[in-house]
């Protein structure tokens, strides 16, 4: 198993690392992408901030006006530079670990499960912050649009589900020629 430097002082023990973080990174990134490239430019059913409740405290900013899209596009792309970064730190953390012929780990299903719990993990916590605590927007506002969210919300368990099992059946994947990790 690759194992993370000790340090200089050589007090701590070396802790293994595997493809788990850099995984799960790659899906919270890929997943924000997703969401945002699809519900926000595609079908344009949302932005991040075109529906604040009221309660928040937090200005109304309406996709169709000029001035409400101009807040939205701004918040819109702070997102996508946020899972722009994800994204990066996630290949920068996998790059780092593999030591190994990189295209066993880009065919393993542990990264591939990883990725899926990330992209799970990443429309639970959006679904939850921003659908039902925050209230900043919906998947889809109008008629049924709890059922929207909740729909968006079980597709995240079910990534996250599929992944773990994706990712408990994987073959251990070398990353440093003798060691394995899933």
């Amino acid at each position: 198993m690759a194992v993370a430097p000790v340090s200089a002082a050589g007090g701590r023990r070396a802790r293994p690392v595997g493809i788990a973080l850099p995984g799960i990174l790659l899906g919270v990134g890929l997943g924000g992408f997703v969401d945002g490239i699809v519900l926000h430019q595609i079908l344009q059913w949302h932005h991040l901030v075109t529906g604040p409740d009221p309660r928040l405290g937090l200005p109304y900013h309406p996709a169709d006006t000029v001035d409400g899209l101009r807040v939205n596009t701004l918040a819109d792309g702070l997102f996508h530079a946020g899972t722009w970064v994800a994204v990066l730190v996630g290949l920068m953390l996998l790059y780092r670990r593999v030591r190994s012929p990189r295209r066993r780990v880009w065919g393993s299903r542990a990264l591939w499960g990883w990725l899926l719990v990330g992209w799970g993990v990443f429309n639970l916590v959006e679904g939850l912050v921003n659908h039902h605590l925050l209230r900043l927007h919906h998947v889809r506002a109008g008629p049924g649009q709890l059922w929207w969210d909740l729909g968006f919300l079980a597709f995240g368990a079910l990534l996250v589900g599929a992944g773990w099992l994706l990712r408990r059946g994987a073959r251990p994947v070398d990353l440093d020629d003798g060691h394995p990790q899933v």
